[in-house]
């Protein structure tokens, strides 16, 4: 299998570069056309690949590519997740090349969504068309791959919710996390949830002259940064009654085990070129990074923003805000208690709106199943080291659904880097973790159907 995989190298690469100039990005409508290009693509590909059956699923928002190929109806089964939708681009003009026209330079393709997801699903794609052509599937194999991770997954849970005979499986496999470095592999054992929203502060019925009404009139941005200045404490403590109350703490020996995992603080702080780290005190870089809530300001905005002078006071000002929950908090439970406590902390003047996109719930999965101990097998075998156990701060809020749904575990085997710029100008994914994937996800299908049996 692996000569298969080096004589197709060229191959997948041109695919994938392909897969990558579509603009498939689900937030934004004026790509809608372009989001379902992209679920044509991916349904097209698990076809030639040799699935018995590919299907575009029509949802409420934007398609789901079904896919599978059943060898033995008493083996295992694989349910690989991916999603093809991807973040905005913006800022444009911050990206060294377009972000839909791909470039590979100095070993890593650059283009939006070449680490998340579309580098990463269509390793599986791949590795299974290597298993098929090799006659080397040890197992049956599903695809789900939606285009509406980056907004919510909100069409996808009921997807799931009303086919859940059509997708069982004994595992479901993810390629959407990252390793700790090329040469140090590791494997997410947990993923943070998420509550995310809008909120909107106004004050006079128009935008106001600031010379003539300023200092008698609420200024909806002082109030709104004041706002958010109060959410935090002195000790970047999140300051909304009862938050923490539902926090899992982990043990004095789990944190000591945590603090065993691979990180160079200097080297961190290099490549962010920031002086020093900030955040909640009393907690490492690694944990307020994967084990502690966080709530961000992702945009604020309001006010005059164009070229040059204008003394305006503004009726509005407006503020998309995140919070990064973990076990055992629950995303509606935040939301609810932060819109209580931001409309509450509101001055006289002014009026308070809060409006809740999206959310998710956190997960964590044990490493001593039969799941985690095969992709553990597979990536030490592929790496020729023991891949490190880690909690991820980011969140796949399907996850939690997914367990919920259709009773199984979840395994989180992502080969992306920290430093790949996912949701930023100049996303860019390795060749050498490109092409990893490939070689190691078949040793995961191997592994785990003997294991399974």
């Amino acid at each position: 299998m692996q000569g298969y995989i080096e004589q197709n190298k060229e191959k997948f690469l041109n695919e994938l570069l392909d897969l990558l100039r579509i603009p498939s990005v689900s937030a934004d409508s004026k790509f809608k056309g372009d989001v379902r290009k992209a679920a044509e693509f991916v349904a097209e590909k698990i076809q030639v690949a040799g699935a018995d059956l590919v299907e575009i699923c029509e949802t409420a928002g934007h398609p789901i590519v079904f896919g599978q190929k059943i060898i033995d109806e008493t083996l295992p089964t694989v349910l690989v997740y991916g999603h093809y939708d991807v973040q905005p681009a913006d800022p444009y003009e911050l990206w060294n090349s377009p972000p839909f026209e791909p470039v590979v330079k100095d070993g890593k393709i650059y283009a939006r969504g070449a680490c998340d997801d579309k580098g990463q699903f269509y390793m599986h794609i791949k590795a299974f068309e290597a298993m098929m052509a090799t006659n080397a599937l040890p197992c049956n194999v599903k695809f789900m791959i939606e285009g509406e991770e980056e907004i919510g997954s909100d069409n996808l849970g009921i997807f799931v919710a009303a086919n859940k005979d059509r997708l069982k499986a004994d595992v479901i496999l993810i390629s959407d996390t990252a390793i700790i470095a090329n040469d140090t592999p590791s494997i997410d054992v947990g993923l943070r949830g998420l509550s995310y929203l809008e909120v909107e502060v106004t004050g006079a019925n128009r935008d106001l002259h600031s010379g003539v009404y300023g200092g008698a009139v609420a200024n909806p941005i002082n109030v709104l940064s004041k706002m958010i200045a109060s959410l935090h404490d002195e000790n970047n403590h999140i300051t909304i009654p009862t938050f923490y109350d539902d926090v899992l703490d982990l043990t004095a020996e789990e944190r000591a085990a945590m603090a065993q995992t691979p990180f160079n603080l200097d080297a961190y702080k290099e490549d962010l070129a920031i002086d020093e780290v900030y955040g909640e005190t009393g907690y490492s870089t690694i944990e307020r990074a994967s084990i502690r809530p966080t709530l961000d300001v992702n945009g604020i905005w309001g006010g005059y923003i164009g070229e040059g002078a204008k003394t305006v006071l503004p009726s509005k000002a407006y503020a998309k805000i995140s919070m990064r929950l973990v076990p055992n908090q629950q995303s509606d439970k935040i939301t609810a208690l932060f819109t209580k406590h931001f409309e509450s902390i509101a001055p006289a003047g002014v009026q308070v709106k809060v409006r809740p996109h999206h959310g998710g719930e956190p997960y964590v999965t044990p490493t001593n199943s039969i799941e985690y101990l095969a992709a553990e097998k597979a990536m030490e075998e592929a790496f020729g080291k023991k891949p490190v156990p880690t909690r991820g701060g980011g969140s796949i809020p399907i996850v939690a659904l997914f367990e919920k749904e259709l009773q199984v575990k979840t395994v989180l085997m992502g080969f992306g880097l920290d430093s790949d710029a996912i949701h930023s100008p100049n996303e860019h994914y390795g060749l050498f973790n490109f092409y990893k994937g490939i070689e190691t996800i078949p040793l995961f299908f191997k592994y785990y159907a003997e294991m399974a049996q």
